[in-house]
């Protein structure tokens, strides 16, 4: 189940979240998968960093919808390009 769907003109994307840690790194980061009929699936790292998976989740849900949609921007996909 999506966390949130966003809107990206006419295209709607489910994004679902997760934490990880990477090898030698004290801190937990917050990873976003955006997913498109039609087109690849999306990990895109968020840029920030906690000791507190908690304090991640509770970061999330004051992240818009346009940061989302500029995360996805950077993570690689133009508009209207498919990666199926």
């Amino acid at each position: 189940m999506a966390w949130r769907v966003i809107q990206q003109g006419d295209r709607q994307w489910q994004v679902s979240i997760a934490t990880e840690r990477r090898p030698n790194m004290s801190g937990w980061s917050l990873v976003f998968c955006f997913r498109s009929p039609g087109q690849r699936s999306i990990w895109a790292p968020f840029p920030e960093t906690s000791l507190s998976k908690a304090e991640l989740y509770r970061h999330a849900e004051r992240i818009s919808d346009d940061r989302l949609l500029d995360l996805l921007g950077s993570a690689g996909l133009e508009p209207g390009a498919s990666g199926a």
